[in-house]
């Protein structure tokens, strides 16, 4: 399971150090993709591999169910980590997630998330957090 927060820089030729309690996890090569919220999502093989069955299951004739899979697929790009902990960011998916220099990476559980710092604080600013944990309780999580 992944978990805690890291904040890191990206450089000029788009590398990215993950967190070494990220890669015991992780492994050498890992999936990057497009992640809601503006972000980027980062799956391990196996929850990769789980994710896209989900994906593969989806009707083809629902247009909405085309729409999501092509968002998820269409810009994901298996990534393999270098001697120094570091991975190549494709330039469509830091396009994408608004990053320039400053990263956070945050684990969620299943899988990780890479935000730019600039997105990361405003998303992460929690204000209605009281009104999110009721909803939470109608869909079964009790705290």
């Amino acid at each position: 399971m992944f978990m805690g927060e890291y904040n890191h820089t990206i450089d000029a030729k788009n590398r990215l150090i993950i967190p070494s309690k990220f890669r015991e996890t992780l492994g050498e090569e890992f999936v990057v993709t497009k992640g809601l919220d503006g972000c980027l999502f980062v799956y391990d093989n196996k929850e990769w591999t789980v994710f896209e069955e989900k994906l593969r299951g989806l009707p083809l004739t629902n247009k909405d169910a085309r729409t999501f899979v092509r968002f998820f697929l269409a810009g994901a790009a298996s990534v393999e980590v270098d001697k120094q902990g570091r991975i190549l960011v494709p330039s469509v998916l830091k396009d994408f997630a608004g990053i320039n220099k400053d990263v956070v990476l945050i684990g969620v559980a299943s899988r990780i998330e890479i935000w730019s710092k600039e997105r990361w604080e405003g998303e992460s600013a929690y204000e209605d957090m009281e009104s999110i944990a009721e909803h939470m309780a109608q869909l079964g999580l009790g705290i």
